[in-house]
């Protein structure tokens, strides 16, 4: 097995392993014993499990395309922008984060670990994606209340509640209601009933 050949298989293995047991419940031996290489061949890699950690959510940006921000390859939320197409903005963006979400569990998973045990990739994806997201949508939701469409309401609250439909309902999907029990929606109508709420809630005629 070639070199780069050997890191991916730590990597996918430490990856899962992750996202099962968390950071502070994956060590260096169960990851090199499940990769099936020795402990000291892992640390070649990897001078830490830190640096592990951070290679990960590295990967992850390479191999998903998050080194570009979702919305910058969301076709038709473009477009509704450029249109001042609020419902189409708010449609796509929320169709968009519910099917990533959906699409790959175990990163979701690594990701909640990693705010649990409050380790620093936590604040580091929430800097580099969470904080973009609220700079780009309440950029949105600023101009557009200074065209009269919205309530004059902070851009970070509307984010905010936007966002924490869309969170919570992954989280019952993912962790808490996998059948689906309490609320079985596809992601189209979930996206379409979650823009309608946020827009019926800060358009300027409800006020």
């Amino acid at each position: 097995m070639s070199g780069d050949k050997r890191r991916e298989l730590i990597l996918q293995t430490a990856f899962e392993m992750f996202s099962h047991r968390g950071f502070s419940g994956t060590t260096t031996k169960d990851i090199a014993r499940a990769s099936g290489v020795s402990e000291a061949m892992v640390f070649k890699h990897f001078s830490s499990k830190d640096e592990l950690y951070a290679a990960l959510l590295e990967a992850k940006k390479c191999n998903e395309g998050l080194h570009e921000f979702p919305w910058e390859s969301n076709v038709p939320m473009l477009e509704a922008m450029k249109e001042k197409d609020d419902f189409g903005v708010f449609y796509n963006f929320a169709l968009q984060a519910l099917e990533k979400h959906q699409e790959d569990i175990a990163f979701m998973r690594m990701i909640f670990y990693s705010a649990l045990e409050e380790h620093e990739m936590a604040d580091r994806f929430f800097g580099d994606f969470v904080g973009e997201i609220y700079r780009f949508l309440g950029g949105y939701i600023e101009m557009r209340q200074k065209e009269g469409a919205f309530r004059k309401i902070d851009p970070k609250i509307i984010v905010r509640s936007f966002l924490g439909m869309l969170i919570h309902h992954s989280l019952n999907n993912i962790l808490w209601d996998k059948k689906r029990r309490l609320l079985n929606i596809s992601n189209q109508e979930a996206a379409q009933n979650f823009a309608e709420i946020i827009l019926k809630g800060t358009a300027e005629q409800a006020g």
